[in-house]
């Protein structure tokens, strides 16, 4: 009984019962994200870096990426990895590992990529989801990036060729770009600006290559401008004058600006208009300062917050 007891004792303090576990084969995970374009006269392919084996283990050590271009005629992955060219290692960044190499030896082609992580010790991971990536003459850079203030936001202005192209923004205190139109014509207006804030814009040209793909341009050169607001609201409309028993009111159509501070009320005694008064942005204003069996002639203009003045409206007139 006693020699059983300590048999058991033994066993569990072992913390593992049955046969033992094979070693790990610290096969690198397969990269499942590859993604890979043409941009200009380069091929841009990159994919998250795995970090684990085929077991869900981390890889031990430091690992080798393998990423091949090859034919896309007849794919077979084994003759595809033997004919295929290795390209020169990536950069890494975080996560991410980007590749950009010459893409003229394709032209006219399709090639095939595929990639695979490879250990220290020589033990290579599976080959990648595969990519094809039909490669054309280089796209032309768009030329000539303008960009310029107007009444309904900022008005970008290139010169291309094509039928597609991409706007790249980036709004003052902004880490990077970020795409933010894609158009069919060589101009573009954001009217999603605040004036005295400095924005800067990039193009490219976008051009279909066959199968939902496309091929993509070099970014134009960077063109920025702090727009200032220099442009009047609308001319004020609808103006009415209504005799009261000791006032002449007056009421008008209201602005729609966004950016309307008030208006301006101007008034004629049958000479030259005046200033009369300023107001809110509510289109309305009460003149008492008149005289029994007089004429007055009355016009109104819109302010916006930077002081710009429209044309005056309509004029009317009451006595």
């Amino acid at each position: 009984m006693g020699a059983a007891a300590g048999i058991a004792v033994v066993m569990a303090g072992c913390g593992y019962v049955g046969e033992p576990l094979p070693p790990s084969l610290n096969i690198p995970a397969r990269i499942t994200d590859l993604a890979a374009i043409q941009r200009g006269g380069s091929i841009i392919a990159q994919f998250t870096v795995p970090e684990q084996t085929t077991e869900n283990r981390p890889i031990p050590g430091s690992i080798t990426l393998d990423l091949r271009a090859g034919p896309a005629d007849h794919f077979d992955e084994f003759a595809w990895s033997m004919d295929a060219k290795r390209i020169p290692p990536p950069k890494v960044t975080g996560a991410i590992a980007r590749y950009e190499f010459p893409a003229m030896e394709w032209v006219g082609k399709s090639v095939i990529l595929g990639v695979r992580a490879e250990t220290a010790k020589g033990k290579a991971g599976p080959w990648s989801n595969v990519v094809t990536v039909p490669v054309i003459a280089a796209p032309a850079m768009p030329a000539d990036l303008n960009t310029v203030a107007t009444a309904e936001g900022v008005k970008v202005t290139w010169r291309a060729q094509g039928t597609q192209f991409r706007v790249f923004r980036k709004p003052e205190g902004a880490p990077d770009f970020a795409l933010a139109a894609t158009v069919d014509k060589p101009e573009w207006t954001d009217a999603d600006i605040e004036y005295g804030k400095q924005y800067a814009y990039l193009v490219q040209s976008v051009a279909t290559v066959g199968e939902g793909k496309t091929a993509e341009s070099e970014l134009s050169v960077e063109s920025t401008i702090t727009p200032k607001d220099t442009f009047a609201p609308a001319t004020p409309a609808g103006l009415h004058a209504t005799v009261g028993p000791a006032s002449i009111e007056l009421s008008w159509d209201p602005n729609t600006e966004a950016d309307l501070a008030g208006y301006r009320v101007y008034r004629s005694a049958g000479g030259a208009f005046e200033k009369l008064a300023d107001v809110s942005a509510v289109p309305a204003y009460s003149d008492k300062a008149i005289q029994k069996d007089a004429a007055y002639s009355y016009a109104v203009t819109a302010i916006d917050r930077a002081g710009n003045e429209s044309q005056r409206s309509a004029v009317a007139e009451a006595k």
